[in-house]
């Protein structure tokens, strides 16, 4: 969260670096998350935000996130 109106939602570690790089440093980290795919986190992010249901046209976020050995 930057303040009470502004917040970003993005991949953890460094996959999320890119979007993190973008927040000024007093921001803080207020929630995180689990989710198997976009479509799963966004689901989640949305309830948590109070939004109601998620929805997407775009098939591909339902697929699963890439697993990294």
């Amino acid at each position: 969260m930057e303040s009470d109106i502004e917040q970003t939602f993005c991949l953890a570690e460094e996959k999320g670096n890119s979007a993190k790089s973008l927040l000024s440093p007093k921001a803080k980290l207020t929630w995180t998350v689990s989710a198997t795919s976009h479509y799963e986190a966004m689901e989640k992010y949305y309830q948590y935000m109070g939004w109601g249901h998620y929805s997407s046209e775009f098939l591909d976020d339902r697929l699963p996130y890439a697993i990294e050995s």
